[in-house]
Order: C-alpha cells, then structure tokens, then sequence
C-alpha cells in the first residue's frame, strides 16, 4: 500500500475546513486539521508534515506569524497560504515571510487541488529514490529536487521561492533579467510592482553562495537593468 501524505490544514472556518479535508481526502491525501496557530507550530514541532495550508486569518497566532516563526525556526515546509484578503500588499507580505503560494478565498477547488500537487511535486516527498539533479556553480551545489544545498557556508535548506527565483537564474544564466520579469516569474506580480521584497532574496541569496557578499561573483547587479547569473565568473 502506498503511503498516504500527510498534510496539515490550519482553517478556522469550520465549514471551509470540512470541504477541504473531504476534497483532499478524495485526492488520497492523509489530513490533520486545526483551527489555531498555537496548536499548529506545537504539531509541527512534533510530526512530519509535507505542506500545511495556512489561513491568514486565524485566532490568536495568525497565518503570518505562524509563517514567520516556522522560517525563523530554519522549518522550510512548503506553505500555502489561504486569506479573504486579495490586495497585492497582502500577497507581497505573505509571499516575503515564507509562504510559497497564495490563495485568495473564494478560490476555485480544481485551482487548489492543483496548487497543493505542484507544491508537493517540487518537494522532497515526491523525489524520494529519484536519482538527484544536481547544479554546480564554484563550491556550491544545488540539488534541484531535494532543495537542499551545499555551500561554502555550510549546508541549507531553500524555500520554494528561492528555489524557483534560482531556477529562473541558472536557466537564463549570463542574461540580464530585469526587476519585472523576476517578479512576474517568480512571485507572479505585476512588473510595474515597487517593492523591496526581490532585492532582499538576492541580498539572501548572496549570503548563501558569495564568499564575499559584498562583492558577489555570481549574483550581480547591473544598474538600472536588473541582476545576471554567472555560473563561471572570470
């Protein structure tokens, strides 16, 4: 018998929790559900879980915190995050806390059904026995199933985001890319979008694999353009 994955449903509407466990157990999925962020981080403190859907809106410990404190504590379990709130600031702050996708209620189900299969599909629980993808770039390597990395600092674990801001990078590698392009593909937000958020992932991305993030090699800033990737810098 094939293990069922285990997902953790933090939804305090009870009528809304009910659909989404039913669905989701109609998808094969094994779901624990609660109302509260206290009992949430206490749960994942404990057990294993491959995604938690998180509500913004919570008693309490809201949604955000909930994020928050779960990437302080070095936790990169893929997030969804659910809200009633839809503005682009709302998705912005969730987006830039650590949730690694946003849901802005009322939302379709096939929509949620296939934003819960992509996340697990880019997380470790699906990649299991795979033979690992690997990306080198100086001392650095990236295993682009796993999300794990191994670097000069040590070894990390990469947020979904990062990771899909380092594809963007290592497959347009030596190419400018502009502000609005990375936050159209990464973050799926207007390029026109004036926020701090995308400066402050290339400030973390040159923490993990710049010897000197102060002068990085391979995450360089053009002026007035963008970034560029350089895998082999001269």
């Amino acid at each position: 018998m094939t293990e069922k994955i285990p997902l953790l449903l933090v939804e305090d509407e009870r009528h809304i929790a009910q659909g989404l466990i039913f669905n989701l157990e109609e998808e094969g999925y094994q779901v624990t559900h609660v109302d509260n962020g206290e009992e949430a981080l206490s749960l994942l403190s404990q057990r294993a879980f491959a995604l938690v859907i998180l509500d913004l809106m919570l008693p309490g410990i809201d949604g955000l915190e909930v994020c928050e404190q779960l990437r302080d504590q070095a936790n990169q379990i893929p997030i969804l995050m659910l809200t009633a709130r839809g503005t682009e600031q709302d998705r912005i702050t969730g987006l830039s806390i650590g949730a690694d996708d946003y849901l802005t209620k009322p939302f379709n189900l096939k929509e949620f059904l296939l934003r819960v299969a992509g996340l697990l599909r880019r997380s470790n629980w699906q990649q299991k026995g795979l033979q690992p993808r690997l990306y080198n770039f100086g001392t650095n390597c990236v295993d682009l199933d796993t999300h794990q990395a191994t670097t000069a600092n040590g070894a990390i674990s990469l947020t979904e985001l990062e990771m899909k801001m380092l594809l963007l990078f290592f497959e347009r590698e030596n190419k400018v890319l502009s502000r609005g392009e990375i936050l159209k593909q990464v973050w799926g937000m207007s390029p026109n979008t004036e926020t701090r958020t995308l400066d402050n992932f290339v400030v973390r991305l040159r923490k993990y694999f710049e010897s000197n993030p102060a002068k990085p090699e391979y995450f360089r800033t053009v002026r007035g353009r963008g970034y560029r990737f350089i895998r082999n810098p001269d």
